[in-house]
């Protein structure tokens, strides 16, 4: 598979953002992910390990194996799992395509995918060899962006410019920042079973403020992550990514405002 620019940093801060991200989306992620009839699964781009280690920790009966094309990311992945007692020996990390999987066919009873089909140009690919090296009546989880569903409010026009730009970024280099409204097509594409496509929803307003201040600094950092390479490309200039910045400050503050957000995840069988 071709490689092309990542949207987001492969620095120490971008790291621990995604660790951070992980345990911030853990509930809504996770709250459908049941893996306990599984023993063996294979986790499709583990990065850092963010998402490893809360699969490890929720389910202490599986071995995972862990996969991803950055060695950088496996490398901090490694050192974080091997931090974890509860972790020790049940883990594996391999550099590695997935969408060229060095796996023999029926190898593993489990699968997982999360934040990784929308920075990939061929997702069918990747999804029909993970199919491959599934056992058959094995589950895969797959969550994904669905990015033309975020609002928020008051109207923030450089936020707005930042997040068009955002997008059409990861579209011009072969990702896909809408690509969880495609799961079910695309399971189907690969020839998955008993398909499911269940929308993830973040709608916050003053009924919870704490929630919504804390929703709206987690995506002012995930959005910031992204900043150095847009402006680097000339998408947009630093004014913008200054205004959007006072902008999300403000509309966490602002009693009057709402935060909307879903993403998609699917379940699929073997």
């Amino acid at each position: 598979m071709p490689e092309f620019p990542y949207i987001h940093s492969f620095s120490k801060v971008e790291q621990e953002r995604l660790r951070n991200q992980a345990r911030f989306a853990e509930y809504a992620v996770y709250q459908d992910v049941d893996f306990t009839r599984a023993r063996n699964i294979l986790e499709v781009g583990c990065g850092v390990g963010a998402q490893s280690e809360i699969l490890l920790r929720r389910f202490p009966h599986l071995f995972l194996t862990g996969i991803d094309k950055t060695q950088a990311q496996l490398e901090q992945a490694q050192s974080f799992l091997s931090s974890l007692l509860y972790a020790q020996e049940r883990y594996n990390l391999i550099k590695m395509d997935a969408a060229a999987l060095e796996f023999p066919s029926e190898h593993f009873d489990g699968a997982f995918i999360c934040w990784l089909l929308e920075h990939v140009p061929d997702p069918a690919m990747v999804l029909s060899e993970v199919r491959r090296v599934l056992r058959k009546g094995s589950t895969l989880y797959v969550s994904e962006v669905m990015n033309s569903s975020f609002l928020i409010d008051p109207y923030s026009p450089n936020t707005w410019k930042y997040w068009l730009a955002f997008n059409d970024y990861q579209i011009d280099n072969g990702g896909d920042p809408f690509v969880g409204a495609k799961l079910g097509n695309l399971l189907m594409q690969t020839g998955y079973s008993n398909i499911s496509t269940t929308p993830k929803i973040w709608h916050l307003d003053n009924r919870s403020p704490a929630k919504r201040k804390e929703m709206i600094e987690f995506w002012t950092e995930l959005l910031l992550s992204a900043s150095e390479q847009l402006v680097e490309d000339q998408r947009i200039d630093q004014a913008v990514v200054s205004a959007m910045k006072d902008e999300l400050t403000n509309v966490a503050r602002d009693p009057s405002s709402v935060f909307f957000y879903s993403f998609i995840q699917a379940r699929a069988t073997v």
